[in-house]
Parts: structure tokens; C-alpha cells; sequence
């Protein structure tokens, strides 16, 4: 742990609940393998395989969306807790600017994959059972657009993804100041000095 005034080591960070915990490694393992799935599929000819997974991915989509907005409903009845005193002003400016960045495209990108679905022609039944609304109509070119705006979308969320893994290591490696391990389970921490 980093020494604070005096030599004294910091005080532990505060830590997120367990809510804010389960929503966040669930929706981080939901979007990494939706965009893996989709840049794998993406790159397949078309057969009965690609037409499975791209199943799958609007399925995972559509979770995503669903537990982004059970996250966001969750984060509004409970606040973070206050980052650390120690962090630069950039820092925590940077921080809030990637965390709003990123719960924008956690909207965005599915909601813009169904409407692409959807004016494709392709209505979503979500696994199999549910049969999901088409949020625009049958257009072949507003479906290429919606497709490049999906795709752009993806990698703008994956870059956030990568700069707020990188912001994690930073914090526990380098500055081991105690803001990793707020998003870690007790089980995975160790709190004595």
C-alpha cells in the first residue's frame, strides 16, 4: 500500500457493493464476449453456424441492454464511493468523462444493433421465445448505415473497455492507492497492511 502523510499508510479505499459489484464483472463479461462474438462472426460466410451466432449476439445484446439498465437503476439508488483524494484533477475528470462514455454506449450499441435488425428484416426473438417489437422498418439502406454505426460504436466501447483496463492496472500496480480493489469481493482483496 502507498505511504501517505508521514510514512503512514493510506486508509482503505471505500469500497462498492455487492449489487454494484455483480453488475459490473457480469455486464464487463457480457461485452467482452459480445464483441468478440461479433468481430468473429462478422468475418464468416453465411451458413446455418453464422446465422446461429449472430442469434446468440443480438441474444447477448439484448442482455446487455437489460442489465446496463438494471445497473444504471441500481448506481442512481446507490452512489459511488468518492474517489480518493490523492487522484489528480485530470484523473478523476478522465474518469467520469470513460464511466459516462461508456454507460452511453452500453445503451447505444445494442439498441442500435436491433434497430439495424430490424431494418434488415430481421426481427429479434429473444432466445427463441420472446419476440421483440422492430424499432424501425424493412430499409436496406438504412440497415448499412445502422451496421457501420454499430460497428463504430463496438470499437469505441472496446477502446473505453481497454483504457479502463489499463486505468485498473495503473491504480493497482503503479499507484497502488486502493481504487482497483473497490470493485474487487473482500474474498480477492487483502486489507491488512
Amino acid at each position: 500500500m502507498k505511504a501517505g502523510v508521514e510514512g503512514l499508510p493510506l486508509s482503505p479505499q471505500p469500497k462498492y457493493g455487492a449489487g454494484a459489484m455483480l453488475f459490473h464483472w457480469l455486464l464487463a463479461a457480457m461485452i467482452v464476449l459480445a464483441l468478440v462474438l461479433g468481430w468473429y462472426m462478422a468475418g464468416l460466410p453465411f451458413s446455418p453456424a453464422r446465422v446461429r451466432l449472430f442469434n446468440w449476439h443480438k441474444w447477448l445484446g439484448m442482455t446487455v441492454l437489460l442489465v446496463a439498465a438494471l445497473r444504471l437503476a441500481w448506481r442512481l439508488g446507490h452512489p459511488a464511493p468518492p474517489l480518493p483524494p490523492s487522484m489528480a484533477g485530470w484523473e478523476r475528470g478522465l474518469a467520469h468523462l470513460s464511466h459516462g462514455l461508456m454507460y452511453l454506449l452500453f445503451f447505444a450499441v445494442p439498441l442500435i444493433g436491433w434497430a439495424r435488425s430490424s431494418a434488415a428484416g430481421f426481427q429479434i426473438v429473444y432466445l427463441g421465445l420472446v419476440p421483440l417489437p422492430d424499432l424501425v422498418g424493412k430499409d436496406k439502406a438504412l440497415a448499412a448505415l445502422l451496421a457501420q454505426a454499430h460497428m463504430v460504436g463496438a470499437w469505441l466501447l472496446a477502446a473505453l473497455v481497454v483504457l479502463h483496463v489499463a486505468a485498473a492496472v495503473k491504480h493497482a500496480v503503479i499507484d497502488r492507492d486502493g481504487v482497483f480493489s473497490r470493485m474487487l469481493p473482500s474474498l480477492f482483496t487483502n486489507r491488512n497492511p
